[in-house]
Order: C-alpha cells, then structure tokens, then sequence
C-alpha cells in the first residue's frame, strides 16, 4: 500500500470531522456534568471501582455482551440479537481493523482520526499480498454484516412481528433523521469503496462492486461525491446523536461502569438516573412487557414513553406516566440494557409536592407475643386475608418452630406503600420503628408472608444478622428437613410468581419445590421472570377499576392456559386479586401445604437452617 495524495487529505472529510468533534464534545461534558451530579460518596465509589480489576474486568465483559454482541438480545430472539450485534459488533471491527491497516502501512497517519475511515480513498494497492487479501477479506466481511443488520432494520419497520415485538415506539422527527441517517452510512461506505476497489484494492464485496460499476462508469471522477455522500451521513449522524434514541450508545457505556459501582438513584433527573434515561434505546420491548400493554389506551405510558418525556422536561406527562405504574418491574427485566424503570416512577413521584405532611414519629411501640427464634410478620395485606397466617401459624405448630407473632394485635406497616409513592421520609420513620421492634425481640429470623413486605426488607433494612425469608422458602426448609410431611394428591397446580418475590427478589425455586410435594405443578406460558401481574399492585396511584380488572383477567387467561385445577400464589394481594374474577380455587401455597401437612419424623431443635442466598 501506498499514499495516492501527499497532503492525505480531502475536503469531503470536513463533515465527518465536524461531526465527530461536535459529538466527542458533547459525550464529554454530559460525561463530566453526570459525575459530578453524583453524591460526593458515590462519586469516590466509582473512581475506586474503574482501578479495581475484578470491577474493570466486568465493566469490559459488560460493555462487550450489552453494547456489542447484545447478549440479552439473542436469548430474547435470535433475529432481533443478530440485527443488532451485526451493526454494533461490525461497527466496531470496521473501526478496529481500519486502523489497524493505518497503523501497519501508512503510521504516519495515524494521528490523522479520519484517515481509518477513509482509508481506501486515501491508499492505493501497490502489489498483492496475503496480508493484503486477509485485510480486505475481513473490512469486507464486517461491511457485509454491518449492511445485514440495516437490511433487517428496515424489515423490522414494516414487519416487527418476526423479530417477537408485537409493538415498537413511534420516533421523533430527529429519531428519523438519525435512523435515515444510520441506514445510509453502510450502503454509502459500499458504494464509495465500490468505485475505489481497483486502485485501492478490495476483497468479494467491493471488487465485485467495482466491476459492475466500472462497467456502465468508467471515469474515477465518480467516487468523489460517493465519498462525500458517505462523509455527509456520518456528520448528520453524529450531529443528531445526542438528541435522538441513539444517545444510548454512549450513554450504556457510562451507565455499566456506574452500576457495577453500587451506585443507585439518589436524585430523579440527576446523576445516575439521567444516564439510566439516556441509555433507554427505545426499542420498545418494554411495550410488549408492560402489563397495561393489554389496553392500547396506555401504550404510551410505558417505560420507553417515560424516559422521552423526562428527556423533553414534560412535567404533565411525566407525572401522568408515573402514577399509572404499578411498578411490577417487567420492563426492568425485559429491558436488555437493565434501565430500571419501577425505579425511574418511585423517583419521579418523589419529586411531589404534597399539600399534607404525613409525620409518624408518634407511632406507638408494639411488642412481639414472648421470645423465640422465628418472628413471624404478616403485614397488612396478609391481615386482609387472615387465612393465610392461620395457615402459617398450623405449620409452624405442626413443624414444632418455636415463633412469636409480631403484628397479630395491629403492627405497623412495613413502609413499602410510602416508598412507593415516593415519600421517602415517611417510609424511613416506619422503618426504623419496625427495626426497634425486631432487633429488640431477640429473633434470629424474621419470617413474611407477604413479597412487599419482604422486599423491603431485603432491601431497606439493617438488621444485623436476622435472617429475612418469605414463607415460601421456609415451608420449603420444613420440607426439606423433615419437619413436615406433605401427602400428595392428583390436583395440578399453576403458581403465579409475584412481581415483588419473582421479578423483585429472585425467588422462582422454592415455590415451585413446596407445589411439587402436593400435586403436579403445571407452568403459565408466562412464568417466572416474564410473569404477568395480578392488576391489584399498590404501586399505581391513579389506575382505574375498570383498568386494572383487564389487567388481571389477562393474567388469568394465562395462568388457565395450562389448565390447571388450583391456582397458587405467594403473596396475599395477588390471592385476593384473582379470587374476585378466576373460575376455579385460588389458594396460598401456606393453605394448600397446611391441608396436606402434617408433623414430620425429624424433630430437631427449632433453630431451622433455611437454604437461602442472602
């Protein structure tokens, strides 16, 4: 290889270099501007944890599988995972090996940052070589991969259908801009390598280009305005970026590094949340996700829709799209880039203001019933249906568990609801009541029946080395130990995971262990992670009747789908929900485990080891 211009440049790179030095520009000071957003604390976390190797290490194999091959992508639907990492994936290698071949032939030009991406103009091939050939073989390979995946992307726009999306975003007008702009970039780059390919040289795709080209245009006067067609596509494209859905690009890789630190919501539009917002990529997979999906009428007041308002300051929309949620968390875990969006809601609403101060600091201290070793809490929606902690209490007698009862006489709520609704004060004067009450019971476990409760917890908590389990994974230790003995039957089950419990806290096995000792355990088509919510979440302040009962109903026909003879559940809420519409039982796994039940052959001592992550 060698130059075919001394100056190595031309003027058709001024948009590309217009464009790259607007965009490098504008990523560094949102870059700068969302760190120092950050509480002083988490920003001296994050430094810490980009010089720590196991945390550097998985910020790269973070970056690489989310940002690059798309990961989560693929195990959604394959077709959607490749359209998406043959663009980014062969993006990249296009970048990487271009300046490879500066780097190997011309090095010189290495400062030059627009030299790589106009390599072929700016070469001439002098003789052939097999180290020659290999390079022109792979920027050939990656262009065609690149140009597979927009080939896709623009099927995907008139038929979302085979990529498993039922329903995608409508872009903006700059969303447009940036897209037309992205699918122009690869077929331009073709064509202008195209005309080039027999001086600069080429592999199967622009050789083969080249020919058919040069066989209806013969003058090389041709390739100028290719090149600059593909340079004016680039320049727009990053011009638009930051104003478009493709300012998640560099937004993820912010956004990996901040949560491998720790670092959480602190502020709404501040920090950490506004890089949650700008790495939403719109794609839209949240729709689909979203329980109130069911109903056309609140499409847009989905997740992706969310995330778009905040970035226009749409006070209105914003706080509409918020307090219709019922923080079931599904977009969060469909989301293949992680944004949290019940999260993005809870901080949203904290920003209300309220007519009325709610102050709780004269709640009274209630007292356990005696001490042992287990603290059993119902918690509110639990006393609502009081057969489910009748039927916890059976099994604890029957196991021979030594327990207290912490809130049988009235309790306090466990400050999940105020969290909810953003009012994080309030939640904390609950928590830190309850927290007196357990630590001075002397318990060294604390037992839930209801999934709101114990994700709170789990997670807002401090108490020492009490250990928090939901009765699910307790019944599941009974069994397991031989403190209970379950007779099963020929009844078959279907269990509808909580949000709270499933999706919220990671607890898909033990319920499933308990429901297998009964009957035969059949799965919803939506299950586990994918599990639809009941419609009766408290997390919506706003959501109608008549909305949420189309929410649980389509819930049902899922769990029905398996033709079950019992519907199971875990949480109380949900079992009260289903209980107003299902044509067939509804039970708690605690009632349906007590019918069965009885005292086991293993009576050890009451201090049960319950086979749970923590």
């Amino acid at each position: 290889m060698e130059e075919r211009f001394l100056t190595g440049y031309n003027d058709f790179v001024l948009p590309f270099m217009a464009g790259m030095i607007f965009i490098l520009t504008y990523c560094l000071v949102a870059l700068v501007r969302i760190i120092m957003q950050l509480p002083g604390e988490d920003r001296k976390k994050f430094f810490i944890s980009l010089v720590t190797p196991k945390t550097m290490a998985k910020n790269i194999r973070d970056i690489f599988c989310d940002c690059l091959f798309h990961v989560k992508l693929w195990k959604r639907n394959k077709l959607l995972g490749y359209m998406h990492s043959s663009i980014a994936f062969g993006w990249f290698m296009l970048i990487v090996v271009g300046h490879i071949e500066v780097l190997l032939y011309v090095p010189h030009r290495a400062k030059l940052f627009y030299f790589p991406i106009f390599f072929r103009y700016f070469v001439a091939e002098t003789e052939e070589t097999m180290r020659g050939a290999f390079f022109f073989f792979l920027m050939d390979f990656f262009l065609l991969m690149v140009l597979s995946g927009i080939f896709l992307a623009m099927f995907k726009r008139i038929q979302s259908g085979i990529f498993g999306m039922r329903r995608t975003t409508n872009p903006s007008f700059l969303d447009l801009i940036g897209l037309y702009s992205l699918w122009a970039i690869f077929p331009l780059r073709l064509l202008a390598e195209g005309f080039t390919a027999d001086i600069s040289g080429g592999s199967f795709l622009t050789k083969s280009l080249n020919y058919v080209l040069h066989s209806f245009l013969s003058d090389h006067a041709n390739m100028l305005p290719a090149w600059w067609a593909y340079s004016c596509a680039l320049g727009i494209f990053f011009i638009v970026l930051p104003f478009t859905r493709y300012m998640h690009i560099p937004a993820e890789i912010l956004l990996i590094p901040l949560r491998n630190a720790g670092i959480k919501i602190r502020n709404a539009r501040k920090g950490f949340a506004k890089a949650e917002v700008y790495s939403c990529p719109n794609c839209g997979l949240c729709i689909d996700a979203c329980p109130m999906g069911v109903m056309k009428t609140h499409i847009k007041d989905t997740t992706v829709y969310l995330n778009r308002q905040i970035r226009r300051n749409n006070e209105r929309r914003i706080e509409e799209i918020s307090d219709k949620c019922l923080l079931c968390g599904k977009c969060t875990a469909i989301c293949p880039v992680g944004v949290e969006g019940d999260k993005l809601r809870i901080a949203q609403r904290s920003l209300r203001k309220y007519a009325i101060s709610q102050d709780y600091s004269n709640i009274g201290t209630a007292s356990p019933e005696g001490s042992s070793d287990v603290l059993y809490f119902a918690g509110c929606m639990t006393a609502l249906t009081p057969a489910i902690s009748k039927a916890m209490e059976s099994l604890l007698r029957k196991a021979g568990v030594s327990y207290s009862f912490m809130d049988r006489d009235g309790g306090i709520c466990c400050g999940r609801p105020m969290l909810m609704a953003g009012r994080f004060d309030q939640a904390r004067q609950l928590v830190e009541k309850n927290t007196e009450i357990i630590m001075k019971s002397g318990a060294g476990t604390l037992l839930l029946s209801c999934p709101i409760c114990y994700k709170i917890f789990r997670e807002k908590y401090n108490l020492g080395g009490i250990r928090v389990v939901h009765h699910t994974e307790y019944i599941a230790g009974l069994i397991r130990d031989g403190r209970l003995r379950v007779s099963k039957d020929s009844l078959r089950y279907v269990f509808h995971d909580p949000c709270e419990l499933g999706r919220g806290c990671g607890v898909y096995d033990e319920p499933r262990e308990v429901l297998s000792c009964a009957g035969s355990l059949a799965e919803a088509p939506k299950n586990r992670k994918e599990s639809i919510c009941c419609g009766g979440s408290l997390g919506s302040l706003t959501l109608g009747f008549d909305k949420r009962k189309a929410m649980t109903e389509n819930a049902l026909a899922n769990l029905t789908a398996a033709s079950p003879d019992v519907i199971a559940t875990a949480c109380p809420l949900c079992r009260s929900t289903f209980n107003r519409y299902a044509d067939r039982p509804v039970e708690d796994i605690a009632e349906i485990i007590d019918g069965k039940a009885v005292a086991g052959t293993t009576m050890i001592d009451n201090r049960l080891i319950i086979d749970k992550k923590n």
